[in-house]
């Protein structure tokens, strides 16, 4: 009896521990996904488990790419099936936010995926003003395009994207065409 109950007790408590804050109550519109959220750790899998969280979309049904251009680059998220509606739409309002608040200087949600500032953000806050950024649909989901005139500005990019190819492990060209 006594190994029975602690059994239980035991099962019990990994049930409990395993509820996530997230899923506790539903998010309200425009509230940001990982804000009340536990970072965890810095491997691949952890990345993918906060990409969905500060994403909002599954990370295994899309893919991301990141294009490198002269005068900055793209961040570009395509739902692997075209069919999907739902990923697809989830992509683009994500998009859609991250130009909008990449304009205003905050990246809070790629320093949540990543567990970290990414190379370039501090740059790319300081010169917010000289960076622009224009999101638009495609056919699968959508895009960021980031350009700047300025030469800090662009390396800053650069930076950003370089380092995003790395951690996302999407194969996409570390150099420019």
């Amino acid at each position: 009896m006594t190994r029975r109950f602690l059994l239980i007790a035991f099962l019990t408590v990994l049930v409990l521990f395993r509820v996530s804050p997230l899923h506790a109550r539903p998010r309200q519109s425009g509230e940001c996904p990982h804000k009340d959220a536990k970072p965890h750790h810095s491997d691949h899998e952890a990345m993918t488990s906060r990409g969905e969280q500060g994403m909002g979309f599954s990370q295994t049904t899309t893919a991301h790419h990141f294009l490198l251009k002269a005068d900055g680059g793209i961040i570009a998220v395509t739902a692997n099936q075209k069919k999907d509606a739902v990923p697809r739409e989830q992509i683009r309002e994500h998009l859609a936010h991250i130009a909008d608040a990449f304009a205003q200087g905050d990246f809070d949600i790629p320093m949540f995926v990543h567990d970290q500032t990414p190379p370039g953000v501090p740059t790319m806050k300081r010169l917010s003003k000289k960076i622009r950024y224009q999101f638009r649909e495609t056919d699968k989901g959508g895009q960021v395009e980031i350009s700047s005139t300025d030469n800090e500005a662009i390396q800053a990019i650069h930076d950003f994207l370089l380092f995003q190819i790395r951690e996302h492990k999407t194969g996409d060209p570390t150099s420019l065409p």
